[in-house]
């Protein structure tokens, strides 16, 4: 399977560093295939003369305002494509999905769900043949050298402190960041046990006012490239922005990136984001790299 992304490279132009969908290794695919619900059964293997040419899986989830998505993601070898396996992964995927819509019982607001970044044309040309629809996009940027981060700028406002999270301030994080998505339906529930799940504060930072948190930056060292570092969230409180907190919270949590060994960083933001991140992004010194795209398709119809 690592073989199979790593033969897609070329053809789909894909970017081995990417925080959204990079290239990974065995171990790391190992490790999503075990996260897998019942793996055997939502993941299936194309295999051409004893070696593994393409594999395709299945996962779901509920979104915040309660659509069940299916989301399903193929890779196939460019030699072997052209040939119809593609639609026939893509086949077996919708039946199994119709199978598990059955099984839930989420047919009245389930959807097929698929991603592909523009690059990947073929992947592209096959769900646009089969009536996916192109819902939203992601965007994702890189910061090129951490070691000459711009300074903080504007003045924060009077009785604004910037400082790291303890495990005491984990909820009042959690909270803020999922406050900032209450008006964005299309995204995954959340809870704040998957929150502590992954907790890692060591660059986190947070705007303080008073004793209330009113922005907080979750940035994260790579785990199997401690070179690069990620910012995963950037949320303030809406009363609190275009004040210069976004920016003096980022540039706090690149600064500990850096200081943990990264030498560059990478985010993705949604290109429809109603709250400007990305020209704060631009600002600071965060250039584009890829786009990718989400599709859907009612399961009837």
């Amino acid at each position: 399977m690592a073989a199979v992304r790593l033969g897609c490279v070329a053809r789909d132009r894909i970017d081995a560093q990417s925080v959204v969908e990079g290239l990974p290794t065995a171990a790391e695919i190992a490790e999503s295939s075990a996260q897998l619900v019942d793996p055997s059964d939502n993941q299936v293997l194309v295999v051409h003369r004893g070696d593994v040419v393409g594999y395709a899986t299945v996962r779901w989830w509920r979104e915040r305002d309660g659509t069940w998505l299916y989301r399903h993601r193929g890779y196939l070898l460019p030699e072997h494509r052209g040939r119809g396996i593609g639609s026939a992964m893509l086949s077996w995927v919708e039946h199994r999905v119709h199978q598990l819509v059955r099984q839930q019982g989420t047919a009245q607001t389930a959807v097929f769900g698929a991603n592909a970044m523009t690059s990947e044309q073929d992947a592209t040309a096959l769900l646009l043949g089969a009536s996916y629809q192109r819902v939203f996009s992601v965007v994702e940027l890189e910061l090129a050298d951490l070691g000459r981060l711009p300074k903080h700028g504007k003045q924060l406002s009077a009785g604004i402190t910037l400082g790291s999270v303890e495990p005491s301030d984990y909820h009042a994080a959690w909270k803020t960041v999922v406050d900032s998505y209450a008006d964005s339906a299309s995204i995954p529930s959340w809870t704040f046990q998957d929150f502590l799940a992954e907790a890692d504060a060591t660059c986190w930072r947070a705007a303080w006012h008073g004793g209330q948190m009113v922005g907080v930056v979750l940035c994260s060292i790579r785990r199997h490239d401690r070179t690069v570092g990620e910012v995963e969230e950037l949320s303030v409180q809406a009363e609190w922005r275009r004040l210069g907190l976004g920016r003096g919270l980022l540039l706090e949590g690149l600064r500990c990136l850096r200081e943990q060994g990264a030498a560059t960083a990478r985010l993705f933001t949604g290109t429809a984001n109603p709250h400007r991140s990305y020209d704060l992004y631009e600002n600071v010194g965060f250039r584009r790299r890829n786009e990718y795209v989400r599709y859907r398709k009612p399961l009837h119809g």
